[in-house]
């Protein structure tokens, strides 16, 4: 599988992965995003860099460009069941439309290390506040 990821100067080809692999990355993400409720970016960004050999900024684009299907499978199954919100998700829908383009535009800035560490925290943090929530 090949893509073409934006590097600032142009375009360059995006690692081969094994369909096997991202098959699996993917069944974890979608997995723990319909359970928890958590973006599958969560699971599937450090899964592609460890196991998959993507850089940190390829693997942050090409989980994105997934969770559209993801979230659709989603809505089916909690909106069938009468649990989603309907304001509150256009709401976060129209959040998420602003937020998103501009956190797209600093993905493609951002040097690489800098990612790490700023998704390395955020799980962190999230980590911590989990745990010693009342």
């Amino acid at each position: 599988m090949e893509g073409l990821a934006a590097t600032g100067n142009g375009t360059t080809p995006v690692r081969h992965l094994s369909w096997q692999l991202i098959l699996a990355i993917g069944l974890v993400g979608g997995f723990l995003s319909g359970l928890l409720g958590i973006g599958g970016g969560t699971a599937m960004v450090p899964l592609l860099v460890l196991l998959g050999g993507l850089s940190q900024r390829e693997s942050h684009a090409t989980s994105l460009a997934a969770m559209i299907v993801i979230a659709a499978a989603a809505l089916v199954v909690y909106g069938g069941a009468g649990r989603v919100d309907i304001g509150a998700a256009a709401a976060l829908l129209l959040g998420s439309m602003i937020g998103a383009r501009q956190g797209a535009d600093l993905l493609s800035k951002a040097p690489e290390r800098h990612l790490k560490a700023g998704f390395g925290v955020f799980l962190l943090i999230a980590a911590l506040l989990l745990v010693f929530e009342p």
